[in-house]
């Protein structure tokens, strides 16, 4: 029997089976099936820089990049593959204008911590590197509401030039940080939430200045080193690519393939460009899928759409007998075979493809993120049908309920994804 024969005898069994209802999901639940076999890179074919990623309580994965859409854009994706837009960490209201007036926030890096979920991120600004620092923020859910944003330092304050591209990891039981952009790589132990620089800690250089973007995995008694070299955001002609070195210990030696020393700047090849991919790099953590397979999220510029900007990418990472990681041919795939990630239900597939509507915390303020890039409206109604606001926005919308008096009232959403109606109750 033809795999063909097979599709069509299931689909047959399915509609006798199945209630009527469900029958319009068929043709979703059938395309699931088959895209968790192989993908096509890129996987998110949007300006995200400096991918992080987290797994969340919620079976979500939520990637966080640098706010080419403004106040930090979050996707969120079961599988890795099929990503959806999920909001921003921010919003005008809790950015963190006293660290960050001006420039933008790059390069962020999701954690959880101590029951939340801790950001940090870049304060940065083309060529003001001595007044560029990090800072971090904290929300108890991952898609957004993130506050308390502060600064952990300055540049200038540690006498580091560059302090940008922060990364978390803990180990032992303790809490530490990694930075810094081709003025060598430090790291230096933080708080038990995570939410200072531990008292009596300094910076300890781990690397020299060839690279930014640090990443550090451990696995089977290594610490892997994964680091960007190279010219980051010049599209076609982006020098970007993946290098790494290893150690025994968290803060060194780490050395490369020949056993040189990372100080010395000297790293083995992980990943370089391809006729397809210009500037690969600035790698997410990597993420072990139900098969024990290991993949990591990284940006790049499509050869043949470079005005696109740094889109995403994702590929396996295969351990060789000799410990090291690789990536096949150490280019970026075009089409591979997909992380495994169980069977995507009928609940999630609804769930990629409606907005959501949620409460900003502590404020009458009502937030809508629009599971695509497409303009969608929104209206507030009360019961008897009573229009009473609406308004149109892209990503994102913030609906004010502060005018009008408690009770139950009605915010319904449309666009090309459909319509989302949502009971919201004034307390």
């Amino acid at each position: 029997m033809t795999s063909n024969q097979i599709s069509r005898k299931l689909t047959g069994w399915a509609r006798a089976c199945v209630p009527f209802g469900l029958l319009a999901l068929l043709p979703l639940i059938a395309c699931a099936a088959d895209e968790v076999k192989t993908y096509n890179n890129p996987v998110i074919n949007y300006s995200l820089p400096d991918p992080t990623v987290i797994h969340a309580s919620d079976g979500y994965f939520y990637l966080y990049a640098t706010e080419d859409t403004h106040n930090v854009p979050i996707y969120r994706s079961k599988d890795l593959v099929k990503w959806r837009y999920a909001g921003t960490a921010f919003t005008d209201q809790t950015r963190p204008m006293d660290f960050v007036p001006n420039g933008g926030i790059w390069a962020p890096d999701i954690n959880y911590i101590g029951g939340q979920y801790v950001l940090y991120y870049s304060k940065s600004e083309w060529g003001k590197t001595w007044e560029c620092g990090i800072g971090v923020a904290v929300s108890d859910r991952p898609n957004g509401g993130f506050h308390d944003a502060h600064k952990l330092f300055i540049s200038s304050e540690v006498d580091i030039e560059n302090c940008i591209d922060p990364f978390f990891i803990q180990d032992d039981g303790r809490n530490y940080l990694f930075w810094g952009s081709f003025h060598d790589i430090y790291g230096v132990e933080l708080t038990d939430d995570g939410l200072a620089v531990k008292e009596g800690c300094t910076p300890q250089k781990i690397a020299g200045g060839l690279i930014e973007a640090t990443m550090i995995h451990k696995r089977n008694g290594f610490y892997y080193l994964i680091g960007s070299a190279g010219t980051c955001c010049e599209g076609a002609k982006s020098t970007y690519r993946l290098v790494m070195a290893r150690s025994r210990n968290l803060f060194g030696p780490y050395v490369d393939r020949e056993g040189r020393s990372a100080v010395g700047d000297n790293f083995s090849p992980l990943l370089n460009k391809s006729p397809e991919v210009y500037g690969p790099g600035h790698c997410s953590e990597f993420v072990e899928d139900e098969k024990g397979q290991t993949w990591v999220l990284y940006h790049g510029f499509q050869a043949n759409d470079v005005d696109a900007g740094r889109v995403t990418y994702l590929d396996r990472i295969e351990w060789g007998s000799d410990g090291w990681p690789r990536i096949q041919s150490m280019r970026p795939s075009t089409e591979a075979e997909a992380p495994v990630f169980g069977t995507t239900a009928i609940e999630d597939i609804k769930a990629d493809n409606r907005c959501l509507i949620q409460p900003l915390d502590g404020s009458a303020m009502y937030r809508i993120d629009s599971p695509d890039e497409h303009l969608f409206s929104w209206q507030l109604y009360n019961l008897n049908g009573g229009l009473l606001d609406e308004g149109a926005a892209r990503h994102t919308a913030i609906v004010d309920t502060s005018f009008i008096q408690r009770g139950m009232y009605i915010i319904k959403v449309a666009g090309k994804f459909g319509t989302h109606c949502e009971k919201l109750l004034k307390m």
